[in-house]
């Protein structure tokens, strides 16, 4: 039997390693370079606390409760954030809603949020990890997972301008590394 599993339970894992970073964040490192051109680790968080309640509200007129600034707290702000994320994906009424986007079409929300969202919190955890000095490994199937989804759509995604320029790597070398440049990260 194949056991496949839902969104939330999707978020609820990707979102678990995201928090643990955040969570390792020595104070002082708030401030650090991200691999990301002109971002700070502080902004790392700010990107996903930020972009995406709008994206749901515009979307699918749904609004996220708001928790404290990334600027005076980045952990209580992810905290929050992540909470509020995991409460609209646990909430069976969110089977019935749709999210509509002129870029993407309409996707059951649900959907929406693993696809767009909690795939960019995986890829933001290396990000994060990258700037203040923690763990930097991600979960290798997940990786596989993401990258033969992105490897077709390399115009699309590139035009999009929500990735780098690919960064040439070894065939040989692992998924992880070969996600990360094909994203436009220099693992």
């Amino acid at each position: 039997m194949i056991v496949t599993s839902t969104a939330a339970d999707e978020h609820r894992t990707v979102a678990s390693v995201f928090t643990d970073r955040v969570r390792g964040t020595k104070p002082e490192a708030w401030e650090n370079p991200a691999p990301c051109e002109g971002w700070t680790a502080r902004d790392v968080v700010r990107h996903l606390v930020e972009w995406f309640p709008a994206f749901l509200k515009s979307g699918a007129g749904v609004e996220l409760p708001q928790g404290p600034s990334v600027d005076e707290d980045p952990v209580a702000a992810w905290a929050a954030h992540c909470a509020a994320v995991q409460a609209l994906l646990d909430d069976p009424a969110t089977a019935d809603k749709v999210l509509s986007n002129p870029h993407i079409g309409e996707l059951p929300l649900d959907q929406a949020v693993d696809r767009f969202y909690t795939c960019d919190v995986f890829l933001h955890t290396w990000d994060l990890a990258r700037a203040t000095g923690q763990n930097e490994r991600l979960d290798p199937a997940k990786c596989t997972q993401m990258l033969e989804g992105m490897l077709p759509l390399d115009d699309v995604l590139r035009a999009s301008g929500q990735y780098g320029p690919r960064v040439e790597v070894p065939e040989s070398a692992d998924v992880q590394t070969r996600l990360l440049a094909f994203i436009g990260r220099t693992p």
